[in-house]
């Protein structure tokens, strides 16, 4: 569902039921807390039946109480700042083994994300990396980071790859100034979202080029702009967000589209390895 979802909860307000009211009431009034409760639990707050709490979500046009429940936790991860983000997650861990628990939730991101992956959108992005004429990759702050890594392996295989780094809005839009049709951007972002990748996204679809989205849900400001949506799991650790499974999904396009391009990169390859050992890259004395 697109749009503020607390808007949207305040205008049918009036048609909600005396149960579905107190469901209401309680998530516009603490929406950071309601967004990680189970429905059995967000039952017993308010004083309602499980099945109340369901109906609520499923009468907000969601599938079910799950999905009404991850759209409400996007929604909280863009409004909430950062010592907000800290003190919620740090609520939600506990107390007892830090390390352990941000393992397993990080697993857990990356199951869920293999239940949500749409193959037929994934392969789709793949073809279109291939075809295009240039491929852009845009990410700014945290996920820079994942631009970056993404920017150094594909180009070992293609020649025609851009990273577009910019500390301004003027020199983002320079860089994509010489986009045309069938050139391909694949933007990354995740709550809270950039507002310099939303624009440059923009920009990008009115030159009618290809947009690959990797972003956290279809809730996204980047979803409705995307022709292959790529989404992947980045719930909160602490005020940073887990970053692994948008990191799966990113060696899983490298690796799929090694494949594609087999026969090319395996010479590139053997041309780098020479040019690392004639200039001593790597340490091998530990090899």
């Amino acid at each position: 569902m697109n749009g503020d979802l607390l808007k949207h909860i305040e205008e049918k307000m009036p048609s909600f039921s005396k149960g579905q009211k107190r469901i209401a009431t309680y998530i516009l009034e603490q929406y950071d807390k309601a967004a990680y409760l189970t429905a059995s639990k967000l039952s017993e707050i308010v004083g309602v039946s499980e099945s109340t709490v369901v109906r609520f979500a499923i009468e907000l046009g969601f599938e079910g109480y799950p999905d009404f429940q991850h759209s409400l936790q996007s929604l909280m991860r863009n409004r909430l700042t950062s010592f907000q983000r800290m003190e919620v997650s740090n609520q939600l861990m506990g107390e007892g083994n830090v390390l352990g628990k941000v393992l397993l939730s990080d697993a857990e991101r990356i199951r869920r994300t293999l239940e949500i992956t749409n193959s037929v959108s994934f392969d789709r992005a793949i073809e279109e990396i291939v075809k295009a004429d240039n491929i852009y990759i845009l990410g700014v702050r945290s996920s820079s980071y994942l631009a970056g890594f993404l920017n150094y392996y594909l180009r070992m295989i293609f020649d025609r790859v851009r990273l577009l780094q910019s500390t301004s809005g003027s020199e983002l839009f320079e860089q994509l100034l010489p986009l045309h049709k069938g050139d391909t951007v694949i933007a990354i972002s995740f709550p809270r979202y950039s507002k310099s990748v939303i624009h440059g996204v923009e920009f990008a679809k009115g030159r009618q080029v290809n947009v690959i989205a990797l972003t956290d849900s279809t809730q996204s400001p980047l979803a409705p702009l995307a022709d292959q949506l790529l989404v992947a799991q980045s719930d909160m650790a602490s005020f940073v967000d887990s970053l692994v499974a948008p990191m799966s999904i990113i060696n899983a396009m490298i690796v799929a589209l090694s494949r594609r391009k087999q026969e090319e990169l395996d010479r590139r390859l053997r041309e780098l390895e020479d040019v690392w050992d004639r200039y001593d890259v790597y340490d091998k004395k530990s090899i």
